[in-house]
């Protein structure tokens, strides 16, 4: 097993796919004293060989990566499915012709590069590697192990936790209801606990003791002292930072968090297939409904309308991804955020 590296603060930057994440915010929330993690997901394993190289320039402290896993070939989308989307895009098809844009071609086959991400990580000997949608095969994780990575697994159930901890896994993130952007879980239809990370870390605990951090919720210190009396080694948090002056997060997305008309907090599927928490506005007022569970094909089928809004800073049309407490969020360096939460 890996250790995971200390926490002279137990504060974690969520890597926060998209854009917010950015060498830059994993460095100020290293040298605040927390740690930081970049988002392989969407990017080139070129790119994701230039963040890494970026955030050493900018700090000497450990930091991590993001990785998404693929549906294992057994849950990849059947006809019935590829039709399902076939249709979702039928329906967009009015907006594409409004925003000046073509819908894709969907590639099936698209695994986010994922077997050259990881061949990144490896040759990066990053310090730590993190899973979301499921859990890294044994080579993957006898790789990283090899060179000095600790492999970290977002879970969001026991169960989810148990496969984690028996296939190598050296900590847990514990995702809960209220956290923002996609939720973990490790197939794409299943429907995510309506439940906090409080219980789920209860439940956890009684089928593994690998170190676990919580996320899900976490603006300030109140909830991180819960999660730590609770066992936690640390909070990951997003949300708290997409606001910062470090983050990366788009002009559309920035206006939408502070947006009074856009008071409410939802999971939808309807930019990308997979459950998500944001900000409700007309995209998902008009697509939510219809959208089938399906990655990646529909957000793909979703990604040139979402950057065709962001190009006009429209935050009716961008995924407003964001925890419940959204509201909370605040502008300013992200040593603040990390100083407020570890108090």
């Amino acid at each position: 097993m890996i250790p995971f590296p200390a926490l002279q603060r137990p504060v974690v930057a969520a890597p926060m796919a998209g854009g917010p994440s950015t060498p830059e915010l994993v460095a100020a929330v290293c040298a605040a004293g927390g740690t930081g993690f970049l988002a392989a997901g969407y990017r080139s394993p070129e790119d994701v060989t230039r963040q890494i190289e970026r955030t050493r320039e900018l700090t000497d402290r450990p930091f991590g990566v993001n990785v998404f896993v693929p549906a294992p070939p057994d849950e990849q989308p059947g006809s019935s499915a590829q039709q399902a989307v076939l249709r979702y895009g039928d329906r967009l098809a009015p907006l594409a012709r409004q925003l000046q844009v073509e819908l894709p071609r969907v590639d099936w086959a698209d695994d986010d590069a994922y077997e050259d991400k990881i061949t990144a990580l490896v040759q990066a000997r990053v310090p730590l590697a993190s899973f979301t949608f499921g859990v890294p095969d044994g080579e993957v994780v006898e790789r990283l192990h090899g060179v000095g990575s600790c492999v970290v697994v977002t879970v969001t159930d026991p169960d989810e936790a148990t496969r984690a901890a028996r296939g190598g896994a050296d900590a847990l993130v514990v995702q809960g209801y209220a956290a923002g952007g996609h939720r973990g879980t490790h197939a794409v239809q299943t429907i995510p606990f309506d439940r906090e990370w409080a219980e789920i870390l209860r439940e956890t605990r009684t089928v593994t003791s690998l170190p676990v951090l919580v996320a899900g919720g976490v603006m300030g210190n109140r909830e991180a002292r819960l999660a730590f009396d609770a066992g936690a080694i640390g909070v990951q948090c997003g949300t708290a930072f997409l606001l910062t002056d470090e983050a990366g997060t788009s002009a559309a997305h920035r206006a939408g968090l502070s947006e009074p008309s856009l008071d409410q907090s939802v999971v939808t599927r309807a930019f990308s297939g997979r459950p998500a928490r944001g900000l409700r506005n007309e995209f998902v007022d008009r697509y939510g409904d219809a959208t089938p569970a399906v990655y990646p094909g529909v957000n793909q089928l979703t990604a040139p309308l979402r950057a065709a809004a962001a190009r006009l800073e429209d935050p009716q049309g961008v995924a407003l991804w964001a925890g419940s407490g959204w509201a909370s969020a605040r502008t300013g360096p992200a040593a603040d955020v990390v100083a407020r939460i570890a108090g």
